[in-house]
């Protein structure tokens, strides 16, 4: 077995044997990495509280010759605390790590993914903005090569009367083209700020019925990109 290190998240554990644990971990240079993390499970382990979701650590880790490697040690660098202590942060911040699990794909690099999940734990351990997780998702699909058309009609192109929303027909849709969700003038603004690069000051909002809005329809998307329900936040907390 060949030895290596990487900074990684934690996305989930599970159970393995009676006093082991397989982590998942979206690293920073090795894709996503399935990891066993021996006697973890044991009051005295050497990886304390390390290894729980959402914790980012520095590892070293064996290349197992299964499609497990074998961690071997691990540093704190963040544990988000303030994530931790609040279960409405805790339960968007697990919605986060579940759709990054289901996109990211094993042992291929993916450094991009890496960044965008630790920028959104961060922003959410600053503030617990209505629109992190739905602005999360929007760019998540971006990163995947399916992010929702959001300036003209996704049908016929027309920029002006947008009045709809449905990512399975590409985006934003006219009066004359609508179907799927309706979209209000604000929720559209929304979206195109998360976007068009102006993501810290559409974090900055208060919460109103345009991000309860985006949230639902990022939500959907993201969703339908998917193929599978996510879990709701609150099935977290």
């Amino acid at each position: 077995m060949s030895l290596y290190r990487d900074q990684g998240i934690v996305l989930r554990t599970y159970k393995l044997g009676e006093a082991d644990r397989i982590v998942v971990f979206c690293t920073r240079g090795h894709g996503k990495v399935r990891a066993v993390a021996k006697g973890v499970r044991k009051t005295r382990s050497r990886f304390g509280g390390r290894l729980e979701p959402t914790s980012h650590v520095q590892l070293q880790l064996h290349r197992g010759r299964s499609e497990l490697d074998v961690v071997t040690q691990t540093e704190t660098v963040d544990q988000f605390r303030a994530v931790r202590e609040d279960l409405g942060r805790l339960g968007k911040a697990m919605t986060m790590l579940e759709a990054v699990d289901r996109v990211g794909v094993d042992r291929e690099s993916d450094g991009a993914l890496y960044r965008m999940l630790l920028g959104g734990l961060r922003a959410l351990d600053a503030g617990d903005s209505a629109l992190v997780v739905p602005a999360f998702y929007l760019k998540l699909l971006v990163h995947d090569g399916v992010g929702p058309e959001v300036e003209a009609c996704a049908s016929c192109g027309a920029t002006d009367d947008l009045a709809a929303f449905d990512y399975g027909s590409g985006g934003v849709l006219c009066r004359s083209c609508r179907r799927g969700s309706p979209l209000s003038p604000d929720a559209l603004e929304l979206m195109r700020m998360v976007l068009g690069g102006s993501l810290s000051a559409a974090l900055a909002l208060s919460p109103s019925p345009a991000t309860g809005e985006v949230d639902h329809l990022a939500t959907a998307a993201m969703e339908h990109h998917l193929e599978r329900r996510l879990r709701a936040a609150g099935a977290y907390s």
